[in-house]
């Protein structure tokens, strides 16, 4: 149950305060979030997560931090989005994953001798989402091939040629709308500094989401049937199976997604045995963790990042 609480020194401005189940991994999901900001549109700053929002037509800033002593985290929002503050808490409840059963998961890895002290190292991690499905595949696509630092660079120059600035914007680091669908479909990405046939890719699924084709945002309509979803995304020039699942993960809220072709799973496999190389060859190894498959992922990707000190893996 959502706590909403009106903030009087700031029009149509609003307080969130949205529950977990403990542990909760503040800072790992901010680790995750920070290392793959899109520039100009979302930042990690003060221990806070901070991006501007639309919501019916009604813009704003949304920021959330940890509530200091509540079981709880705090999103509060800015501008004429505030109103919206009570349809906003699910969708600010899942790109916190805010639902997740720590003691469930914790419980079905608990005899699993990779994952157990995995999960026994951060019990309290979480599958981070997304704001928009949208923009996590445009990222995915941006990133194939290229490190995570390279792709939020070439993002940032997405949003310089397609996106909108806001003026006068309260917060200068989030001063920018990501590009619509429709406006990077059109707009010329010439020397954007991707090959031109992953441009290609970029823009048609830009045209597919555009035209409605490809409903990405509302796999929680009740009329929307996933499964169709997964297969009209595959089916786009460019777009693999990786991706899907990628997007399953964080934006559908699916908890058994397993992006399988992810060169930092399978190299965190293989190396725990040598025989299992491929994915293919993992399939019997990684079922074994359904239906949670996602947090393992999780939990693979932050034992590489814990290592690394940075925001490798996924």
């Amino acid at each position: 149950m959502s706590t909403l609480r009106p903030i009087p020194s700031a029009t149509s401005a609003a307080s969130l305060e949205l529950p977990f189940k403990p542990p909760f991994d503040w800072p790992r999901i901010l680790r995750f979030f920070a290392g793959r900001a899109t520039p100009g549109v979302e930042a990690v700053e003060d221990s806070a997560y901070r991006r501007a929002i639309e919501w019916a037509g009604d813009s704003g800033t949304l920021t959330v931090r940890l509530h200091p002593k509540k079981r709880c985290i705090v999103a509060t929002l800015e501008g004429e989005v505030g109103r919206h503050a009570e349809a906003l808490a699910a969708p600010i409840a899942r790109m916190f994953d805010l639902h997740a059963d720590p003691a469930a998961i914790r419980s079905h890895f608990a005899s699993d001798p990779w994952l157990a002290p995995l999960v026994e190292a951060a019990p309290g991690l979480r599958v981070p989402g997304a704001w928009s499905g949208f923009e996590l595949v445009v990222r995915a696509i941006v990133g194939q091939q290229v490190s995570v630092k390279a792709a939020t660079t070439i993002i940032g120059r997405l949003v310089q040629r397609a996106g909108q600035r806001i003026e006068g914007h309260m917060h200068e680091r989030t001063a920018w709308r990501f590009p619509t669908p429709a406006a990077l479909a059109a707009v010329d990405l010439a020397q954007i500094g991707m090959p031109g046939k992953r441009v290609a890719a970029l823009q048609g699924f830009a045209q597919a989401v555009a035209s409605g084709a490809v409903p990405i945002d509302h796999t929680h309509d009740a009329d929307i049937d996933a499964m169709a979803l997964r297969a009209a995304l595959l089916a786009l020039p460019g777009i693999g199976p990786w991706t899907v699942e990628y997007v399953a993960m964080r934006a559908w809220r699916d908890a058994d997604a397993w992006p399988a072709w992810d060169l930092v799973l399978m190299q965190s496999i293989a190396m725990r045995d040598p025989t299992l190389v491929r994915p293919t060859q993992q399939r019997t190894r990684t079922d074994t963790w359904r239906p949670w498959r996602a947090y393992a992922a999780m939990h693979l990707w932050n034992e590489v990042a814990d290592r690394a000190g940075g925001a490798r893996g996924g």
